[in-house]
């Protein structure tokens, strides 16, 4: 029986290569690795996930469904919460530790090969997120499922994961995000996106500004593939709030599906949820509506943890890995909608490599003067800025100095935002944690949510 060290050993190996924000824009490597390994890629469809934000959600509405319909699922999310077994999911639930270790002992000879042909010509040996890739596609095969999720980690044109192919490529909302690697417009990002559509697949893509839209379509016609676009072939007709999520009513490629109760908050996850539906029927062919109450039976089971996740009341504590401005913009859009907080107070830390001041700029201007005090924290990651950092930075924003309180580690800073909260005398004060998903994570474990 493979125990929790077994898989941490794993993980620490792992992590003695190149970190995941040290992607490299490669396949090659990937390609020889899944030639050595017998193209554990080929062993089943892949519905391709790709995106600036909605990604993990979307893709586990999409599993899902998948599974509403019988069929054994896999799913290759990114990053992890608690647990790096969380990003190989089997039928909905992580990998076993057991096959997690087996899988990776049986091809690490492999792996070893091809870190030795890289190094022989002065090459970077496989990284964290390309071990992590071919893990996940060995996993699926191993299994075997009968088709696999799979989320792109960074663009997608050389992302690690394209060395799949997806019978649906999906594309979520594209804004900009990690500018450096991708580009400095959305157009640029979308033709890094562009790069999953291939020969043989079928589009499906979420609404997009519209340099992104251009880009995308003029790749599926370059391919000669089907696509289909939220607000013009599909997409959200109605929703209404409801205790513990929201009603929606869409219009699939297919069909429509009335009033199906959604358990997840914001106008962005029942687009989401449109996206996956039209993922659904293109992946069934395209032609044929679902049967809706398969559907809701999906829908029902869906969780998005870290994301707008209420994880304490008393008072009401929300997690929410919004780590970038057009993120933070629709769950502030989100809680505004299905929280009836007076008062809100928010614990923010955020990592080097985001865009920290529009980030608060954007916190500031979307909760608005709900958002009646701030905590500046950090995480535990060696990449996160600085809480004294960050509350400069917000002073010199606007903020207000008597709004701003500063805590160095994530508990005390939990801890003086509940204190603060219960301070509210008609008891309608909130928490709100959010900023970057390893702050989200630690704060998940702290609050009791050991799993994800």
């Amino acid at each position: 029986m493979t125990d929790e060290f077994s898989v941490e050993s794993v993980y620490a190996e792992l992590l003695g290569r190149a970190p995941e924000n040290q992607m490299e824009p490669r396949l090659a490597p990937l390609r020889r690795a899944m030639d050595i390994l017998g193209e554990p890629q080929k062993a089943y469809p892949i519905i391709h996930v790709t995106g600036t934000n909605g990604k993990t959600s979307t893709a586990r509405m999409i599993e899902a469904g998948l599974r509403a319909h019988g069929l054994s699922t896999g799913r290759y999310t990114s990053p992890h919460l608690s647990k790096v077994t969380e990003r190989i999911s089997i039928d909905g639930a992580p990998v076993s530790d057991e096959t997690f270790v087996r899988i990776w002992d049986e091809i690490r000879p492999y792996l070893d090969i091809v870190d030795g042909e890289l190094e022989a010509e002065g090459q970077p040996r496989l990284t964290y997120f390309e071990c992590l890739t071919i893990l996940g596609f060995a996993v699926f095969a191993d299994q075997p499922v009968n088709v696999a999720v799979i989320e792109v980690g960074l663009g997608g044109i050389t992302d690690a994961t394209n060395v799949g192919d997806g019978q649906v490529a999906v594309v979520t909302p594209i804004s900009l995000d990690h500018t450096e690697l991708l580009g400095d417009t959305t157009e640029d990002i979308a033709y890094e996106k562009a790069g999953i559509i291939k020969p043989g697949s079928f589009l499906i893509s979420a609404a997009q500004p519209m340099d992104a839209a251009q880009v995308l379509l003029e790749k599926a016609k370059e391919v000669q593939v089907p696509f289909r676009f939220e607000g013009v072939e599909f997409g959200v007709e109605s929703r209404t709030v409801a205790v513990g999520g929201q009603m929606v009513s869409i219009k699939g490629i297919a069909g429509h599906y009335e009033e199906l109760l959604l358990p997840l908050h914001g106008s962005h996850q029942a687009e989401n949820a449109a996206v996956a539906i039209a993922a659904l029927e293109a992946f069934f062919g395209g032609e044929k509506a679902l049967d809706p109450e398969i559907l809701q039976e999906a829908f029902a089971s869906v969780t998005s943890p870290g994301r707008l996740e209420v994880v304490r009341t008393a008072p009401t504590i929300i997690v929410d890995a919004a780590h970038n401005p057009e993120g933070v913009r629709v769950s502030a859009e989100a809680i505004h909608e299905a929280f009836s907080f007076t008062k809100l107070v928010v614990v923010v830390g955020v990592l080097r490599d985001k865009d920290a001041e529009t980030i608060l700029r954007q916190l500031k201007e979307s909760l608005g003067d709900l958002a009646e005090e701030y905590v500046f924290t950090q995480s535990n990651s060696p990449r996160a800025v600085p809480a004294e950092d960050l509350a400069e930075l917000a002073i010199d924003l606007g903020f207000g100095e008597e709004k701003i309180h500063v805590a160095d580690k994530l508990d005390d800073a939990l801890e003086w935002a509940v204190e603060r909260a219960e301070m509210n005398e008609d008891l309608a004060g909130g928490v709100l944690v959010t900023g970057s998903i390893t702050l989200a994570a630690e704060a998940r474990i702290l609050l009791g949510k050991a799993d994800a």
